[in-house]
């Protein structure tokens, strides 16, 4: 069974930075698209980063210029360096494989969600 397991989370200060890894237990990890994905309390599941499989990426407005996603295959990891941290940051962080149909990102069916990572960003 895949396993999606990520970490990294924590407690920074407004303006702190924080990296995200997001280790996947698959044999075909180099060949899946990764997003990452954050729920803040009350609210939906969106995704805001993605990679594909080839090293492209695309980001949510809310987080370009402050978010970088990158991949390691050799090491089946996920990163999302984040920079610049406001407190509408604050969520729970979770990867997931994605894919792109008809013009959006949607995750898919591929393992389930793993416990996520907590980023707070307070003073």
């Amino acid at each position: 069974q895949v396993q999606l397991v990520e970490s990294g989370g924590g407690l920074v200060q407004p303006g702190g930075s924080l990296r995200l890894s997001c280790a996947a237990s698959t044999t075909i990890f180099g060949v899946l698209h990764w997003g990452w994905f954050r729920q803040a309390p009350g609210k939906q599941r969106d995704l805001v980063a993605a990679i594909v499989s080839d090293g492209r990426t695309h980001y949510v407005d809310s987080v370009k210029g402050r978010f970088t996603i990158s991949r390691d295959n050799a090491k089946n990891l996920v990163y999302l360096s984040m920079t610049s941290l406001t407190p509408e940051d604050t969520a729970v962080y979770y990867c997931k494989a994605v894919k792109y149909t008809d013009g959006a990102w949607f995750a898919t069916n591929f393992a389930s969600w793993g416990q996520g990572t907590q980023v707070t960003v307070s003073s």
